[in-house]
């Protein structure tokens, strides 16, 4: 981009309405809101998530908390239920079932909390949960896009085997995206074979091994999270195979297998953006009666060898 006087203008002006903002936000009481993340602090995925709502937070003048419920139901709406007495102005929450939340959730909303989704959403979106609004990927469309660029990369056709494992498949996030991958492979005619692969990676891959040596039939590889997509290079590599592979999110291990060439290439879902826009939503929600609203973090998600070095030196902080 070429800047010129106007648009430097215009930076500068941003920049001074951005601080200002700022300023304002820190001279004003602090929000209070409760950040809950599905599953526990050891999932790396979840550290830009963390470091975006915290920027937030000291953006907007936010007391902030994060939690996390360890992939337990049951903590979950624990956690949602005790923000709720602690008399918290807003919660940020992955919704990562499209049932399991929606009592505590809609009780959260009627109590006059603002309650925004995050990272994971209910399978009918605002249809299915009372959540104000949804901050994260479209992931069936996610996982669509991924099968039909595979296909087409590759020429897949009627009659082949994939293979799709999902760490969590009764999760919305894996029920999306695996719905995707089926939607695109279905209208060519390939089938989808799929497993629980669970979060352990050691485990994963294992698993994801043994099924390729059990089917050496299968095409192609679809990782579906952060754990299948990290150890899916790893475990074709064990099976002795080669086929082509794609997956979701971004790790270190990610980064190198598309570089490599190992991995085709990932969907990339910007989980520093799903920290801070709930963050920043519930402040201003709180603040200025500002009506929080959906916002897609999955635009342009698609990172193949092209793409992957520009965002690599960013993974773990705002990537």
């Amino acid at each position: 981009m070429v800047l010129t006087k106007s648009k430097m203008a215009l930076l500068a002006g941003c920049a001074v309405l951005i601080t200002a903002g700022s300023t304002m936000a820190q001279e004003q009481e602090p929000v209070s809101a409760t950040m809950i993340i599905y599953l526990d602090a050891s999932v790396q995925f979840f550290n830009p998530v963390v470091k975006g709502a915290q920027d937030a937070a000291a953006a907007f003048n936010v007391d902030l908390d994060v939690q996390y419920a360890n992939n337990d139901p049951v903590r979950q709406n624990d956690l949602i239920e005790s923000a709720v007495v602690t008399g918290v102005d807003g919660i940020a929450v992955a919704i990562s079932s499209s049932d399991a939340f929606d009592d505590s959730i809609c009780a959260a909303v009627d109590a006059g909390v603002i309650v925004i989704g995050f990272n994971n959403d209910d399978l009918e979106g605002a249809d299915g949960n009372c959540r104000h609004a949804y901050v994260g990927m479209n992931e069936e469309a996610s996982g669509y896009e991924l099968g039909i660029r595979m296909i087409e990369a590759f020429d897949l056709k009627e009659g082949d085997v994939v293979f799709n494992p999902r760490e969590i498949p009764e999760a919305s996030f894996a029920v999306a995206r695996g719905g995707g991958i089926e939607r695109a492979m279905g209208e060519h005619g390939i089938t989808v074979e799929t497993v629980r692969s669970g979060l352990d990676p050691a485990e994963a891959q294992n698993i994801m091994a043994q099924a390729l040596i059990a089917n050496p039939n299968i095409k192609a590889v679809f990782g579906t999270g952060s754990v299948t997509s990290t150890v899916g290079a790893g475990a074709i590599r064990d099976a002795g195979v080669e086929v082509p592979f794609g997956g979701f999110d971004l790790a270190i291990e990610i980064a190198n297998a598309v570089e490599s060439g190992e991995m085709f290439a990932t969907m990339d879902q910007q989980p520093y953006l799903q920290g801070y826009y709930p963050i920043a939503q519930i402040a201003l929600a709180k603040r200025y009666g500002l009506t929080p609203t959906d916002v897609d973090t999955g635009q342009g998600a698609f990172l193949d060898q092209d793409r992957i070095a520009t965002v690599k030196p960013l993974i773990g902080t705002y990537r």
